[in-house]
């Protein structure tokens, strides 16, 4: 597919499975009819009779067959807050363009339309002077990593999406009808992405609107709710909740799995401590882990920055949640360590936050709506969430995120996170931590060469 600019902001449809509808259509028959797999398949080529059959399917709740069709997205140009919202779609898959490696400069910002020219006008300057004062930071010799926490949440983002056509609808109600309608830019992007499908899947996408202008919301009302304000300092990790022997369950599952054997016998050998260490090192030594994914853990991930929540964001295998980033305290952000030890460069970011701090406080004032004011906030503006992962899921997350090549933020939270699981269940967390720690490391040429020292440490 040719596109006339290509510095055009926007969401894209630039690639679906070759097969299009046909693959859904073959899947909508080959459990109800007669014939092999590739007969159905065969029969599956008239795109009028699999838009009627995909139609027929889904309005009965059959809605699985559409996972079968796949598309690919470009979000070009768009916000970082458009940028989060899609990546909570965790079916899906993700490659963003990063901030810690990349200079933003030049990246541009997302203007809001808004009805008054002034208003537009005192935006840009306020946007402009931020990545103004992020070139000097870069230009001072603060890594980018460090000076990207001064980028506004109206940055310029751009990043590839592919979902299957199922996630691809849940995404498009929650962009058009969903939590993600309120805001202009979300929504325009939604009815974007909306006519570009419905033009190359006329069948999975038929009378969408109809379909989903009732649907349930997904904003749960909890209006009833009053909370006493609870102004306390938090710690930066919480465990808030976790499978109780977490350990015998393990082993129980894994000896049920790969020995069959009976419940009880099962739960008896669980008891042996010798037992439990030598199968959790066995099955951390295996490709499949799969028994790990019985247990789950809960985790409060305190004042992190909203930089560091991409990060969370990206792994897939988890329950995130996250507080409405509209109602971001701009008074609360993180100083990267480079920059608390220079005075000149110290000063001048922490006016940057207050500034933005005022600007937010004076334009909601002035009656300035919230989904206008959300990008008046900076990437080093935190934000508290709750994630639930299983053993397995964190086992990744702790291999990566412990690692000396991982952001320091997010390191340090990790590195928390473990002393945690590890004092609620050592029999399974004793074995966790950097690649390097687990097993053997990964970088190679970009290693940072410390294996004996991170091994000792993490065996501490």
């Amino acid at each position: 597919m040719e596109f006339s600019d290509l510095n055009q902001s926007g969401a894209f449809l630039v690639g679906l499975s070759d097969c299009g509808e046909k693959v859904t259509a073959a899947g909508g028959r080959v459990s109800t009819q007669p014939g092999t797999a590739l007969g159905i398949w065969a029969k599956s080529q008239d795109a009028e009779k699999n838009a009627n059959l995909i139609d027929k399917v889904t309005r009965s709740g059959h809605n699985s067959v559409v996972e079968h069709t796949y598309y690919n997205l470009v979000f070009q140009n768009v916000s970082a807050v458009v940028e989060q919202f899609v990546i909570e779609f965790r079916l899906a898959s993700f490659t963003v363009k990063s901030r810690r490696y990349v200079d933003f400069s030049d990246a541009g910002f997302y203007v809001p339309a808004f009805s008054d020219a002034n208003m537009t006008e005192r935006y840009k300057k306020h946007m402009s002077a931020l990545f103004a004062l992020y070139t000097e930071f870069t230009e001072s010799g603060v890594a980018k990593e460090d000076a990207r926490f001064l980028l506004p949440y109206c940055l310029f983002s751009n990043f590839f999406c592919s979902v299957n056509g199922r996630e691809f609808l849940h995404m498009l109600r929650a962009m058009l009808y969903g939590r993600g309608s309120q805001y202009p830019e979300i929504r325009t992007l939604g009815e974007m992405l909306l006519a570009q499908a419905k033009e190359r899947t006329p069948g999975i996408l038929r009378d969408f609107g109809k379909r989903s202008e009732n649907a349930k919301s997904d904003i749960p009302d909890l209006s009833f709710i009053n909370l006493p304000k609870n102004p306390q300092k938090k710690p930066p990790v919480e465990l808030l909740a976790y499978t109780p022997d977490a350990a015998k369950h393990v082993v129980r599952n894994a000896l049920i799995e790969y020995l069959g054997a009976n419940s009880e016998t099962a739960a008896l050998a669980a008891e042996s401590r010798e037992t439990v260490e030598k199968v959790i090192a066995a099955l951390l030594q295996s490709s499949r882990p799969r028994a790990l994914e019985s247990v789950s853990f809960t985790l409060r991930f305190n004042g992190i920055s909203l930089s560091e929540l991409t990060h969370f964001t990206r792994h897939r295998m988890q329950s995130i949640e996250i507080a409405d980033l509209r109602y971001t305290d701009r008074a609360k952000y993180i100083i990267p360590p480079a920059v608390r030890e220079n005075p000149v460069l110290l000063e001048k970011y922490c006016a940057a936050f207050e500034s933005m701090r005022a600007e937010y406080e004076a334009l909601r004032a002035e009656g300035v709506s919230e989904t206008d004011l959300i990008y008046y906030q900076m990437s080093g503006n935190t934000v508290d969430i709750v994630t639930t992962m299983n053993a397995r899921e964190l086992l990744l997350f702790l291999r990566l995120r412990t690692c000396t090549r991982a952001q320091w933020e997010i390191r340090t939270h990790a590195v928390e996170a473990l002393r945690l699981l590890r004092g609620a269940a050592p029999e399974i967390f004793r074995f966790y931590g950097p690649s390097c720690f687990v097993d053997t490391c990964p970088e190679g040429r970009m290693s940072c060469g410390r294996m004996a020292e991170m091994r000792e440490l993490f065996s501490k």
